[in-house]
């Protein structure tokens, strides 16, 4: 026997099975990043083990010295870091005519893509 509840109720969850399956495959393909996104990682890790290994440790992990943990730089931060690598900060010099602005692209998607907090 046909009711109104059971017409209504099979595209209801149609709808919802199919926002389930989008929200899990959204998630999968950001964790993943695109094609893109895993070229600059791996240039950003040769600029980064090149250029910021020394004093920031090797795989980023932090050596204890009073460099700073590029690991808890947040998404939002992109504007101080690239701040900071341009013109210095503290014991850092300015990497400004070293680094070229796709460099620093590729350097931020490396430490972003191993941050603490993505």
């Amino acid at each position: 026997m046909m009711t109104i509840r059971n017409v209504c109720s099979r595209p209801l969850l149609a709808l919802s099975l199919v926002t389930l399956l989008s929200a899990i495959s959204a998630s999968f393909a950001q964790d993943a990043g695109t094609g893109d996104d895993q070229a600059k990682i791996a240039k950003g890790e040769t600029v980064y083990n090149t250029r910021c290994a020394t004093c920031h440790g090797d795989d980023l992990i932090h050596t204890g010295q009073t460099t700073f943990d590029l690991r808890r730089l947040k998404a939002d931060e992109r504007p101080r870091f690239e701040n900071s690598v341009r013109n210095g900060k503290n014991q850092m010099p300015p990497w400004k005519g070293i680094l070229s602005d796709e460099e620093i692209d590729e350097l931020w998607h490396y430490i972003r893509a191993n941050a603490y907090q993505k």
